[in-house]
């Protein structure tokens, strides 16, 4: 391989690296159930950066998990934390008592005081970032990076291509580190965003199927069957009760998501629940059907969440293969271009 070729790769990802304080600015999306501490350390020890999914643990969980992760790897990761979570200040308030260097806030539009928490506490503050308007107004307060994630992602998924994302955002916040996420798949995919601006990229489908993964053997088999196609999105039954998309490949789970909202919509409508618990029970489906697929390998009615690159996992293969394998791909196309510039 060209030293010249990497030498560029560090020179476009510079400031992801320096961010993040790793060799390589790849991310690893923080997937539930999945992004524990094995599977963080990892990532984080072959060089990337690896992100734990509080998701719904308690404050005592959450420690558990990180002086776990710290146990097993010297080098920095981050943690995920949902700001509809009931106990968010006491999570923040977790991951600055343990030195958490990142947090990255999800599922919602962060305060400013839960930023400024998280900073105070000596982290530095990634958020999700939707459109351009909410990059900007999150920047005004205070984040210090923003993921903007399209809707070829696994999981729950806005309304826009990554694509689209990367062009309306990158060149309108150049002062911010980027990171770009949602049906990447292949070094060379990394690679463009990085010279549209983003200071690196992040992936959850293509670590799903890693050897340090605690996904079932059938939730893995799944994934490596897959095609692009069979990630997508759920159906909303009724606007009145607005679903957050999620993108999963398609099985019995995905049509018993459905009979739950009509259920549950029913049971609305004869006043046996509110609205506001209505959706809840329908948001809360989710929990349990991903953990059948993940944990109990049910791939039949569980959920198995997966972004559209899940046609480019092919085999089980390390942590370390598969981000040695990404960095080869974007060094491989940095070498081929400049072997054709010579040839002109």
């Amino acid at each position: 391989m060209s030293t010249s070729a990497r030498e560029q790769l560090d020179r476009l990802w510079h400031r992801g690296r320096e961010f993040l304080g790793v060799r390589y600015a790849i991310m690893g999306g923080a997937m539930s159930w999945l992004s524990e501490r094995t599977l963080v350390s990892a990532i984080s020890n072959a060089g990337g950066f690896g992100v734990l999914a509080c998701g719904s643990l308690s404050p005592d969980l959450l420690a558990e998990e990180i002086r776990a992760t710290q146990a097993m790897t010297t080098h920095p990761f981050g943690v995920n934390l949902i700001t509809m979570h009931p106990q968010l200040e006491a999570l923040i308030g977790v991951c600055g008592e343990l030195g958490v260097s990142h947090v990255v806030l999800a599922g919602g539009l962060p305060s400013s005081a839960s930023i400024r928490q998280a900073k105070d506490g000596g982290a530095k503050v990634l958020c999700f970032a939707p459109a351009l308007v909410l990059a900007r107004k999150l920047i005004r307060s205070g984040a210090d990076a923003l993921v903007i994630e399209g809707s070829e992602a696994g999981g729950h998924i806005g309304p826009v291509a990554t694509s689209v994302l990367a062009q309306e955002i990158l060149p309108e916040v150049p002062d911010c580190p980027v990171f770009v996420a949602g049906g990447i798949g292949r070094g060379e995919a990394m690679l463009a965003y990085l010279e549209m601006g983003a200071a690196g990229c992040q992936l959850g489908t293509r670590f799903v199927c890693a050897a340090e993964s605690i996904a079932h053997p059938n939730f893995k088999h799944a994934f490596i069957r897959a095609s692009a196609r069979d990630a997508v999105p759920t159906v909303q039954i009724d606007p009145q009760f607005p679903v957050i998309p999620v993108r999963a490949l398609t099985n019995k789970g995905t049509a018993l998501f459905q009979d739950t909202q009509r259920r549950v919509i029913e049971r609305f409508r004869n006043g046996e629940l509110s609205q506001k618990e209505a959706q809840l029970e329908i948001e809360h489906f989710w929990a349990g059907a991903l953990r059948r697929a993940v944990i109990d390998g049910d791939v039949e009615h569980g959920s198995l969440m997966a972004g559209q690159s899940v046609g480019m996992v092919t085999a089980e293969q390390s942590v370390a293969e598969i981000v040695e394998t990404l960095v080869d791909q974007a060094v491989d196309a940095l070498s081929a271009r400049s072997a054709s510039k010579a040839k002109a």
